[in-house]
């Protein structure tokens, strides 16, 4: 009897050791799918971002792009520059970055140094654009592309491309905004204006002052617009370097002469945001009349806040990022061996011929649309504008 019952127990006890031998064995088997299938899971992803990587370096291959700007000293060129060599450096290039602090020998000898550097290819925002002959003629030889970035580069066979705003239609935009601001269509009193563009030795001027005078010429012929200084040709308006505190000195001349009587100034044309600085701040000082609807490009940060204060009337946005985006697409394609996407080959002819173009669209920008231009688009932060 005892046998019997501890041969049944026995039995007992190794169906038990079994039953719990196979529940060991399907409990433990998810534990080790799951284990490899986070390893593979890792393993895909460390796979993604190599082949994202090596898409990256392939397309740009390492190349080493020579940026050349004109300053630091203008906000537009820091931001240019830092749009540029974000935008190149993503995509796989290598990038020298130069500012030339407005020194036109200074930025010769960077874009010397560049060619001999080793650099592939030339984004180039000259200062002057009829200084750089000497150095493009080396990298023509050499075999290296030149982008002229939104200045053309005048009297150079070296240029292939160029990449720019619409820059008559800069001007354009601002002589309309003139017109429907002062009511010129409708208003039976003259207005008094004067005007203000930039360097003359940047073609740009000849753009923007030449797309505003278009609107704005048959009103002054008319009477219906009075420039009081007399001051309407190109060289008496043009303002060295886009220099602030020389578009100041004359406006404090030009208010001392014409204005200082109680004659109304009813409106300013500015080519940019640093002439339209300075012809702020001497109506700041020297004027009492009414102010004067002022035009400006650029949307620099204190011209946006001068803006909000009432102080400018508009600014014109160019915003780089969508500029810089374009231009690595063109250095993507000249690099691979193909031709830049362009959409103006009649506009742009730099005294050797026209420079195929591709031309980004500006935006008038005004107190009632900057949040959706400037604030939601993520050019700028609302802190920066207080």
């Amino acid at each position: 009897m005892k046998r019997k019952f501890f041969a049944a127990a026995m039995a007992l006890a190794l169906t038990a050791g079994m039953l719990s031998g196979c529940g060991g064995s399907a409990g433990s088997a998810p534990v080790k799918e799951t284990q490899t299938t986070a390893a593979a899971t890792t393993e895909a992803t460390k796979a993604a971002e190599t082949k994202a990587e090596e898409t990256k370096e392939a397309k740009g291959k390492g190349t080493l792009v020579g940026v050349a700007m004109p300053t630091k000293d203008l906000q537009r060129w820091n931001q240019d520059g830092t749009n540029m060599k974000k935008e190149l450096e993503a995509a796989g290039y290598k990038v020298d970055l130069q500012y030339a602090s407005n020194d036109v020998q200074t930025q010769v000898s960077q874009v010397e140094n560049m060619i001999s550097n080793g650099c592939q290819i030339l984004v180039v925002a000259s200062i002057d654009g009829s200084s750089l002959g000497e150095p493009l003629s080396q990298a023509k030889a050499m075999g290296i592309p030149v982008i002229a970035y939104d200045r053309l580069i005048m009297n150079s066979d070296a240029v292939s491309y160029y990449a720019t705003f619409d820059n008559y239609k800069v001007g354009q935009k601002q002589g309309e905004y003139l017109v429907e601001a002062l009511d010129l269509e409708k208003g039976t009193e003259p207005k008094n204006i004067e005007l203000f563009t930039g360097d003359p030795a940047d073609n740009n001027c000849n753009f923007f002052f030449g797309g505003a005078m278009d609107v704005l010429k048959k009103y002054i012929d008319s009477g219906k617009l009075v420039v009081k200084s007399g001051q309407t040709a190109f060289e008496q308006v043009a303002t060295a370097n886009w220099d602030s505190e020389k578009s100041q000195n004359r406006m404090d001349t030009i208010i001392a002469g014409n204005y200082s009587d109680g004659t109304v100034l009813d409106a300013v044309l500015c080519s940019n945001d640093s002439t339209a600085l300075g012809v702020e701040n001497a109506l700041a000082s020297s004027y009492t009349g009414k102010y004067p609807v002022i035009t400006g490009q650029d949307c620099d940060i204190a011209n946006v806040k001068n803006m909000l204060l009432g102080k400018q009337s508009m600014s014109i946005f160019k915003d780089t990022r969508t500029l810089a985006t374009q231009v690595v697409k063109m250095v993507d394609s000249v690099m691979q061996g193909g031709e830049a996407e362009i959409n103006d080959t009649k506009s742009y002819d730099n005294g050797t011929g026209i420079i195929p173009t591709f031309l980004c669209d500006p935006v008038v920008v005004t107190v009632d649309n900057y949040k959706d231009m400037l604030i939601t688009s993520g050019y700028y932060t609302e802190d920066q504008l207080k």
